[in-house]
């Protein structure tokens, strides 16, 4: 029995010595230790062993599992200790290297171009506002001069979600919320994203976005409109830019006028960017209908006023020269990176 345990003490710890991993040291323990172990097995067989000699024989198979686990709580200490090491070895920052630098994003087109114009209007004493995109039929027609069964619905192509309430097809509505509740004068910029049933292509979107202007308050005249926007032109497209207004038919406006800006690539003489025209039409605007006016609380004999609309996105690739409004929303990096 002596020569027995003699034998498994020095294979333990001969196996432990060259154990290289937790993984190992605990398939040694539960080889020698285990309930199924071989010293687990030596302990069985005590009740082989004439009585007299098992105090003796118990003392030796003490003796063996002490000394087994002594070894195997230093291998695995000393393991553990070169598993840090390395770790920490592994895991060294090196202070004195350069930093790696973040990749920082930047301004979309589309808000470079929304920030420059803000810019200009907010300077010319008007207030930026926001309104829901989610709106009642009431604010984005009705309220607007367009009633129920009037063509002008037709050309919108609005998405409706109920009879009543729809997604707005322009930021129009804002207007009339800002006049519902507050006494001219007013001036506002109302920017936000509208939507229409239109086919994606390069200059039409589902989902795009408008800037919308009012100004309402006493003797305001068309001669107002001209001078704010041909100034806004300015500002936007450069101090040597012309401005030209034709005549149109907005429903909420009367009179109603689209306005051109002079070609700011060519100079007016002509080129791929203004189809040789020398001109590139901008926005929609005209005094505000006096029936939209009385909607909203306000008496047309007292006030009067002047609306506009821009498509940002015409603004954004008339400016950067982009020639498919797809790129804006196609979140290319390569493009992105450009600006």
């Amino acid at each position: 029995m002596q020569e027995k345990l003699a034998t498994i003490r020095e294979e333990a710890l001969e196996r432990l010595s060259r154990a290289a991993s937790a993984e190992e040291i605990n398939e040694i323990r539960l080889d020698f230790l285990g309930k199924k172990g071989r010293l687990t097995e030596v302990l069985k067989a005590m009740r082989e062993v004439p009585a007299e000699d098992r105090p003796r024989v118990g003392e030796w198979v003490n003796d063996t599992r002490k000394a087994i686990e002594d070894k195997l709580e230093a291998v695995q200490r000393a393991v553990a200790e070169k598993a840090l090491a390395a770790r920490l070895a592994a895991e060294t920052i090196d202070v004195t290297m350069p930093a790696r630098a973040d990749a920082l994003g930047h301004a979309h087109p589309n808000t470079m171009a929304l920030e420059e114009l803000e810019r200009v209007f907010v300077g010319l004493g008007y207030e930026v506002v926001e309104g829901p995109e989610v709106e009642y039929d009431y604010y984005n027609f009705e309220a607007l001069n367009i009633p129920a069964g009037h063509p002008a619905r037709d050309e919108q192509d609005t998405f409706f979600i109920t009879d009543k309430i729809l997604l707005r097809s322009q930021t129009s509505p804002v207007q009339v919320r800002t006049m519902e509740k507050t006494k001219p004068p007013i001036r506002i910029l109302a920017p936000g994203r509208v939507f229409r049933s239109d086919d994606v292509d390069a200059t039409h979107s589902p989902c795009f976005n408008q800037v919308e202007g009012l100004v309402i308050d006493k003797h305001i005249t068309f001669a107002d409109l001209k001078g704010t926007l041909a100034q806004f032109a300015r500002e936007m497209f450069g101090p040597e830019t012309k401005v030209k207004f034709r005549p149109h038919h907005f429903q909420f406006t009367e009179p109603s006028a689209e306005m051109d800006v002079s070609c700011f690539k060519c100079g007016g003489k002509g080129c791929r960017m203004c189809k040789g025209s020398g001109w590139i039409e901008i926005l929609g605007c005209g005094m505000v209908h006096p029936r939209v006016l009385t909607m909203s609380g306000i008496d047309p004999e007292e006030y009067s006023g002047f609306a506009f609309g821009i498509g940002l996105e015409r603004i954004t690739l008339l400016k950067y020269e982009i020639d498919d409004m797809r790129l804006l929303y196609e979140n290319d990096i390569r493009f992105l990176k450009q600006f």
